[in-house]
This record gives structure tokens, C-alpha cells and sequence, in this order.
């Protein structure tokens, strides 16, 4: 058999990802959601290698295991998984076969036209998260969100109407919000594995800050973290928010601000010679930020250390 070529595919409409793989036209142009079970198998032969869509992409895996290929990369998941894609992210092809079962809800962002879901949707962090942050909900968890996908599942694949929409998007903003706080819990009872994350990125930003990388590269950038971490940004900064209260930025700088504080009273260097130390173009920019974060400019936290001293 001749292996699919690893190409690239765009799909701008939901209707062209319903053709690939071979599905029926959606009953509605905007937003489709297809259950795939026994009696509805998933067909990935005619699925392309890679995709870009043009709309939001939930998969809720209700059965199975699998590999969702992310990238060049392929990331497990689990039976009662959930993976959120954003429009414009690159994904591949999944592991999916004849004994997963799955929703998959694809929704374009002109149905959320006039609706403040369409704005609110952008701001939820997991929707940028990378394929291998998926949800793992417990049993619980896993039943609440499968009623909402059986009621969103009747009111598409019944009848469209005039409420079809309004349901749809109340049905919508349910499921958005239950994720939102699932997602929170997973920060919570997964903690022991947030730990490690955050003692690695304390020995990545250490070692940086060490090395004096800032004074040839500038800041660690969240993106820089991240990478290093192997984890998305978006993750990373809901994660240490979780632990300690500050997104990856706000670390990032505190780190920076610990540092200066130990040449400030552990050398004889000026401010502006421990600003350019630190990737800071100019000391003002260093002061303006130390003074935010301590209450004190250089000077003066040097000088008070100082009288401590006496």
C-alpha cells in the first residue's frame, strides 16, 4: 500500500474536514459535532499526515488510548482525554482507530459572531496549550462533560432552527467553563509533577542568569523557559500560577530581581554596571522594575542592607 504523503492541508471549512474524512456535510456550515463509536468508526486512511484548520477543534476521547501527533512529535492520551486546538495550529495525524470512540466538535469563528463567547474564547489558556497538555478528567468529571456533549449531539443532529444556535452556544459556554475548572483541579492533584516543572525552570534560570546569558542574550524569555521545559507557554504560566501565584513573565523577573539583590549587597559594582549585568539596556529600566517589585530603588535597598550591616 502506498504511504500518504507528508504534506501539509488547510482546511478553511468545516465541510472540506468532513470530506477528508469521509463524513457527511455538517447540518449547519459553521459548527459540526461528530461522535465516533462502533457503529460510526474513525477512518484515518483518508486523513491528511498534517492540517491547519480555520476554526476550534474539541476532541473529547471517551474510549481508548492513542497518539496524537503534534508537530514531529506524537504525545499520548488517554480514555476521557480532551485536547483543544485554536485556529491556525499545526497538528497531525492521531492514532485514532476503529476501537476509539470520540467526540470531535469543530467550530467556526464566525458562529460565535455577536456573542461574548466570541471574544472570551480567546482568552482560555488551554486553547494555546500543545496537544500533549491534554485534560485527564476523573469519572466524575468525565460524565459531567459527556451529558453536554449528548445534548449538543441531539440539538445538531435533530433539527436546525431559529434556537439551534442559542442553544448550541449556552451548551458551549457550559462545556467551557467546566474545562476551565477541570483544568484547574488538574493543576492541583497533579502538583507533585508541577513541582518538578518548577525546580527544573528554577535550575534552567539559574544556571542562565549564572552564566551571565543576560548580559550577552538579554532576559530569559517565557518562550525560552518553555522551550527549555518542553512545555507550552500558555501551560507553564497557568501551572506556576497555581503554585505560586505569578505567571511565567512575573517568575521570570523575580528571579532577575533575587539576583540583583545579591550583587547589590554582595559587590561593589554600580547600578548601572549590575543593569547591563542583567540584560537591561538601560539602568533606568533596571530601577523603575526593582523599585516595583521591592519598594526601594538599588540604591536605597543597598544602602538600608548596608546599615543592617553596621
Amino acid at each position: 500500500m502506498k504511504a500518504k504523503e507528508d504534506k501539509l492541508v488547510r482546511f478553511i471549512s468545516i465541510s472540506e474536514s468532513h470530506q477528508a474524512f469521509g463524513l457527511p456535510a455538517p447540518q449547519h456550515p459553521l459548527i459540526s459535532l461528530v461522535h465516533f463509536n462502533r457503529d460510526n468508526p474513525f477512518n484515518t486512511s483518508m486523513a491528511p499526515i498534517y492540517d491547519v484548520l480555520s476554526f476550534y477543534k474539541i476532541t473529547f476521547i471517551t474510549r481508548n488510548k492513542g497518539r496524537l501527533k503534534y508537530g514531529r512529535n506524537y504525545y499520548d492520551y488517554d480514555e476521557g482525554s480532551m485536547l483543544f486546538l485554536a485556529p491556525n495550529q499545526l497538528v497531525g495525524s492521531t492514532d485514532y482507530n476503529s476501537e476509539t470512540y470520540c467526540y470531535i466538535l469543530l467550530i467556526h469563528p464566525d458562529f460565535l459572531l455577536g456573542h461574548p463567547i466570541a471574544g472570551k474564547i480567546k482568552w482560555y489558556g488551554y486553547f494555546s496549550y500543545a496537544s500533549h497538555e491534554a485534560l485527564h478528567l476523573s469519572e466524575p468529571e468525565r460524565e459531567v462533560i459527556l451529558s453536554v456533549f449528548r445534548i449538543m449531539e441531539q440539538e445538531l443532529n435533530s433539527r436546525v432552527d431559529e434556537f439551534s444556535q442559542e442553544v448550541v452556544i449556552a451548551q458551549l459556554e457550559l462545556l467551557l467553563s467546566y474545562v476551565n475548572r477541570f483544568y484547574k483541579r488538574q493543576f492541583i492533584t497533579r502538583k507533585t509533577a508541577g513541582n518538578d516543572i518548577l525546580q527544573k525552570a528554577e535550575s534552567i534560570l539559574d544556571d542562565y542568569i549564572n552564566h551571565r546569558e543576560t548580559l550577552r542574550h538579554g532576559f530569559p524569555t517565557v518562550q525560552y523557559l518553555s522551550d527549555k521545559l518542553n512545555i507550552s507557554s500558555g501551560y507553564l504560566s497557568d501551572m506556576l500560577r497555581s503554585l505560586i501565584g505569578q505567571n511565567a513573565r512575573q517568575y521570570i523577573r523575580s528571579k532577575i530581581i533575587e539576583k540583583a539583590k545579591e550583587l547589590l549587597t554582595g559587590t561593589g559594582l554600580t547600578v548601572a554596571e549590575i543593569a547591563y549585568e542583567l540584560g537591561f539596556e538601560h539602568p533606568q529600566s533596571f530601577s523603575k522594575m526593582f523599585r516595583l517589585r521591592t519598594g526601594l530603588s538599588p540604591v536605597e535597598f543597598r544602602n538600608s542592607y548596608d546599615q543592617r550591616e553596621l
